[in-house]
This record gives C-alpha cells, structure tokens and sequence, in this order.
C-alpha cells in the first residue's frame, strides 16, 4: 500500500494541478479523452476533473469491456443460460447488464437458469471438471488484458481432453475502437488521448504509436492513480502547446513498448481476428474483435450451440451509446441517478464499476457539474 500512496500524496496532487493551470493557454481550449473506464473512475473517485482549469475538458471513451458489448450479446448469452444443459459461468458484472426488455443473466439465475459468477477462468474450467454430465459455457469479455487468461482456459481444457467446455468470445480490441473513434463520420473532437495503462501491459506501447503518427494526435499511457493521471494531463498539454503529437508512456514502471510477448503468442495461438464486430455506440467495426481459431472449434460455443446474435437497440431513454464515444456525459441523459441507477440500471454503464455513469453516479461528480453550471 505504501507504493500505492506515494502516487496519490495530495501535497504533490495540488502541485501538478498548479503546474497544469499555469502551463495551458487561456486562448484555447483542450479536450482529452481517457479511453479506459479505470482512469475514468479514478477522475471521479478523487475528483480530479475540479483541479484543472475550466478550459481543459476530459472526454469519456468506450473503455469499459463490460458497457460495449451490445445487446445481442446480452440476449445471446440468456438464451444459452436458459438451456436445461448449460451451466454459464461469467464474471460478476456481466449478470447485471440489461439485455432485451430489462432481462439479465442475474433475473435468469432467479427464475431457475444456472448462471455461476465466477473470479479466473479456472474456475470455470473446475466447473466442467465437477459436472461432466452439463455443458459449461464460459461468456468471456473483455479487452487485451483479459484476454490471455481465456486463451489459456482453452488451452488447459484441450489438455485435460475436457469435452463440456466452451467459450462464448466476445473479447474485443483496445486500438481497433480508437481507430473506430477516428474515422467515424461524424467524428466527436478530442485533441489527444490518455492511453490505457493495463491493456499496454499486454500489447505495449507500439500499437498506439500509429495515432500520434498517421492521425496527428499525442497520445500519453499512463497509470490508474492520481498523480499519474494528472501528469498524463500536463504531458498531453504540453504536447498541444508545442505542437507535437507523439506517443509517450507515463506508466514505464509497468508498461514496455513491446509489452508481454508471451502473452501475446499465446493469444495468437488460440485466437484470430473476425472480420467485423458490433460495438455499442461505435457500431460495426472492422477487425475489432477476436473468435477462437479453427484448432480450438471444439471449445467454440458458437459453433457447439450455434449461438445467432439478433441487433437489439438500446432502451430508448438510455443515452449509453452516446456516454460510450464522448457524446455526451452521464448527467446530460434524462434518466441518469433518477430512474436509471445502479440498483436499477437501464443501461451496461450504469453496472460496471469501469462504466462512466456508475463512476459519475457513486461518487457524485454530477452534483458537483450540476452546482457548477447553475452558479454560472
């Protein structure tokens, strides 16, 4: 814990914020995206957005694996959860994501579906060892960084020769959704990029180059406590007012450029790219998701169970989409802390703790932005 505290003493917190106000253009303005859901919860735990200056403005992104899986995939993984010979294991925060007309995964286990939370991978894969008799589904989520762990259930299922044991993949990719950002038609504007910190643990920094290269926008890695997202800030700054658009890494005590090439061998070992994927308010896009490689069919859910995927909109009061690519904040949707709450989510954002209205909601930023706003 005393390595965690070095990195959110308050002393040094209030001297990056003094740094970053006399170092922005008052002529300007800068708006930043932090791309994954754990430095937006870090903003709103320690209220770091109420340190900068009025013109420097952090847009939300879609880094939250949990939000971005639309619908379909939600629906997708009910109907195989109320399956008489399926046992589907997920991880807690999946059984809570609303899928069509308010059902969820939790309101399945209740009417007699056996849907088990699980922490690792192997527990899932114990399940299937315990009832060889039942069909254990594992619905797999997640970016880069939760992604070796499945390769590596899969890998040990087809070892043990475990025969009741799949995976329904759903694992999606960090740089394809930032590419999705970017080329979108109607494209939100960001002048630069927090990169994600444990995501580039696993891929590096290298595939994040490519932003600041091609698309001309800095791009700063960092680390999930606060005094590493306030130097991330004034490293971004920085870079705007000189005109560069580089990527720098602030988390090098964890993140090299090449990152973890164990990891990523035995990903590619076990899975490929899909040509397309749905993403919930980046819609389809392409080369943006992983499914597992012919050599592992059999541990393949969608082949086993021939899973289809039906385009299920949005509830339509949820604003969820729009919160996911910068569009909007969580307090600008009418249902947000009033009928949609983490008790009673409409939408995935309000469920994750990664999920930016959940993050707004517990830690109250939006009354902050709402006094605000009305002092003004």
């Amino acid at each position: 814990m005393r390595y965690l505290e070095a990195f959110r003493d308050g002393d040094l917190a209030r001297h990056l914020a003094s740094a970053i106000a006399s170092e922005v253009d008052a002529r300007r303005g800068y708006r930043l995206m932090e791309f994954c859901g754990g430095h937006t919860h870090t903003l709103a735990r320690y209220g770091l957005e109420r340190l900068l200056p009025d013109n420097v403005e952090m847009i939300h992104g879609p880094g939250c694996p949990v939000c971005v899986l639309p619908t379909g995939c939600i629906e997708a993984a009910i109907a195989l959860a109320r399956r008489p010979e399926v046992i589907l294991c997920s991880y807690g925060d999946m059984l809570r994501v609303p899928g069509k007309n308010g059902a969820t995964l939790m309101k399945a286990r209740a009417a007699g579906a056996d849907v088990r939370m699980i922490y690792s991978t192997l527990d899932a894969l114990n399940i299937a060892q315990e009832h060889p008799d039942r069909e254990v589904v594992f619905f797999a989520i997640g970016f880069e960084t939760t992604t070796p762990p499945t390769a590596v259930a899969v890998k040990e299922a087809q070892r043990h020769g475990l025969k009741n044991f799949t995976v329904f993949c759903n694992h999606v990719l960090t740089p394809a959704a930032m590419t999705g950002i970017l080329d979108a038609p109607a494209a939100i504007h960001v002048d630069g990029f927090i990169g994600p910190g444990h995501v580039s643990t696993v891929i590096g920094s290298r595939p994040f180059e490519r932003f600041a290269r091609d698309y001309g926008y800095p791009v700063v890695i960092t680390g999930f406590e606060p005094l590493d997202i306030l130097q991330a800030i004034r490293q971004l700054i920085r870079q705007l007012n000189e005109g560069r658009a580089e990527l720098e890494n602030e988390y090098s005590r964890v993140v090299s450029r090449y990152g973890n090439q164990k990891a990523q061998v035995l990903m590619a070992e076990v899975f490929e790219l899909r040509d397309e994927f749905e993403w919930r308010g980046l819609g389809s896009l392409p080369y943006s998701a992983l499914k597992l490689r012919t050599a592992f069919a059999d541990y393949d859910a969608e082949a086993r169970f021939s899973i289809a995927q039906e385009d299920i909109p949005d509830h339509k009061a949820c604003e969820c989409a729009a919160v996911l690519r910068g569009a909007k904040r969580p307090e600008q949707c009418k249902v947000f802390a009033t009928v949609c709450t983490p008790d009673n989510p409409l939408g995935s954002c309000m469920v994750s703790s990664e999920g930016a209205c959940a993050a707004h909601y517990r830690y109250g930023r939006f009354v902050d932005r709402t006094m605000a706003q009305a002092a003004n």
